[in-house]
């Protein structure tokens, strides 16, 4: 998926005022997704992953200092997390989220995060 269709995205679900289960709008950070979410509302509609075959970079991008958990942290496609992220929107209501999954030593964390245009940005990922 293009930055710009992400922005599309992005753009459409920030319009939608309409209170749903999924409640998509309240993730503004990094979430773990919670045992009740509708997962039955939700299709995946494309994916950050630019290679499948490919190891995507761990930097992180935070110019301001702010950090993943950070509801103003940019949305940045070609850094990690979002670089392993799918692009989710809800069948419901039609607002869209960031999906991955966190995988850590002796766990594995399905994580949300709404997608807002105002924090989506494009710069390359580091060499």
């Amino acid at each position: 998926m293009t930055v710009d269709e992400l922005k599309s995205l992005a753009d459409a679900s920030a319009a939608v005022t309409q209170p749903c289960a999924c409640a998509i709008d309240t993730y503004r950070e990094w979430t773990r997704v919670p045992v009740d979410f509708p997962e039955s509302q939700m299709r995946t509609v494309g994916t950050l992953v630019a290679d499948p075959y490919g190891e995507p970079t761990f930097a992180e991008y935070h110019p301001d200092g702010t950090t993943n958990w950070s509801p103003e942290a940019p949305i940045a496609p070609r850094h990690y997390p979002y670089n392993r992220a799918q692009v989710a929107q809800c069948t419901v209501c039609g607002r869209c989220a960031l999906r991955y999954v966190e995988a850590g030593g002796y766990y594995v964390e399905p994580r949300i995060r709404s997608l807002d245009p105002r924090l989506i940005v494009d710069v390359p990922a580091p060499d």
